[in-house]
């Protein structure tokens, strides 16, 4: 029973390490669609502004998370991992820029559980 075991556990080995590779380039080929949709995303935004020649600060905040995505993907690329805090600050920056664009027309409990959904963010990444 023992061997029949081993040689089923050695079989799954094989197949997972046949495997790792498709894992690995889909992730890093996603990876690079992400950042290829980023900059073009990025140009049409800078495109707009240019067209409405009108720069906001809620502008500005779209346009540091369009850096942030790309260094997150840049990230990845040198490092072959995602650090946890890149995202968070995605996260913090676009809740941010959601408080500055409809802080005049939210209720003001909202803008208090976004602001508290910035605070347990910037405490996940401070942990």
């Amino acid at each position: 029973m023992k061997s029949k075991l081993s040689k089923f556990t050695s079989t799954g080995s094989v197949i997972n390490k046949g495997l790792s590779w498709t894992t690995i380039v889909s992730e890093k080929a996603l990876l690079a669609v992400i950042g290829i949709a980023t900059c073009i995303a990025a140009a049409q935004y800078l495109f707009e502004m240019l067209v409405a020649r009108v720069i906001t600060l809620p502008d500005l905040f779209m346009l540091f998370i369009y850096a942030e995505i790309i260094g997150m993907v840049g990230a990845f690329y040198s490092t072959n991992r995602i650090p946890v805090t890149l995202p968070i600050i995605i996260a913090i920056t676009a809740l941010c820029r959601l408080i500055i664009m409809h802080s005049k027309e939210m209720d003001a409990l909202l803008v208090l559980g976004e602001a508290g959904a910035i605070l347990i963010l910037s405490g996940a990444a401070y942990v």
